[in-house]
């Protein structure tokens, strides 16, 4: 880890495969359940980018200060059903989410 590195910190990457045809209704959707994730408690920073290559396909980085701030904080919290609702509908096969921290950076 360099300097510039919180200890403990995760990164969370999810592989976001949205159905062919709903790009604009999912990012339109994901806009609106933003909010409910920046707000909690061990939250940093979010990052959505879309494929190039298959416009179908996004992959979501969420920085939060532990894992557990997104595992035991996020995923229990009420406003986890509402990003569930307005989001999981989309998705086709569910995303893969895996959690990962610094080694270097910068």
């Amino acid at each position: 880890m360099n300097a510039h590195a919180t200890p403990g910190a995760t990164l969370e990457h999810a592989l976001l495969p949205v159905r062919p045809g709903q790009e604009e209704a999912f990012e339109a959707a994901f806009a609106q359940a933003r909010p409910l994730i920046s707000r909690q408690p061990g939250f940093t920073s979010l990052r959505l980018a879309r494929s190039l290559e298959t416009p179908s396909h996004y992959v979501l980085l969420v920085q939060w200060e532990s894992v557990e701030a997104h595992t035991e904080g996020f995923r229990r919290s009420p406003e986890y059903q509402q990003w569930k609702d307005l989001l999981h509908r989309f998705y086709d096969p569910f995303p893969t989410v895996e959690h990962f921290t610094d080694v270097l950076s910068g």
